[in-house]
């Protein structure tokens, strides 16, 4: 989520847009294949469904342009259709489904959760998010630091 606050600094939220675009336009030319916009989202921590993505790209064809790309993310209001739940209400919903208070799910349960509960993802949209959230040496997600990423820059 890149919401632009009065604290937030324009120039850091430019940095990361342009730091996860850059690896994905290969001819340095301000320009990412369309089919890639959908990874550099999730890897800004922006978790749009397929729906999103199309919306998202509707008026593109083949290219997209780096300045078109950061003008549309960074007005999209997807993200805040998509957390209207509170950061405790988010809290809560792994913990009803580990029994064991670990503070952390697997990635099979989470993906079990997130296919099942709410807006269903895909199975797609599942590998990025898990890919992105996972914890590599212990192979769990630590859903407090997961829902903090999600809540961090939702709308107050």
């Amino acid at each position: 989520a890149l919401f632009v606050s009065e604290n937030e600094n324009i120039l850091a939220i430019h940095r990361k847009i342009t730091a996860a675009f850059e690896p994905f336009d290969y001819e340095s030319k301000n320009m990412v294949d369309v089919r890639e916009i959908g990874t550099i989202m999730y890897s800004l921590d922006c978790f749009p469904t397929q729906l999103d993505i199309r919306e998202f790209i509707a008026e593109v064809r083949g290219v997209f342009m780096f300045t078109l790309f950061i003008h549309k993310l960074t007005n999209h209001d997807y993200v805040n259709e998509k957390l209207l739940a509170t950061p405790s209400q988010l809290t809560c919903l792994p913990q009803m489904y580990e029994n064991e208070q670990k503070g952390f799910l697997k990635p099979e349960e989470l993906t079990k959760l997130m296919m099942e509960e709410g807006e269903p993802f895909t199975q797609e949209e599942m590998d990025e998010m898990l890919t992105v959230h996972t914890n590599r040496k212990e192979n769990v997600i630590y859903y407090d630091k997961l829902i903090n990423k999600l809540t961090a820059d939702a709308p107050k």
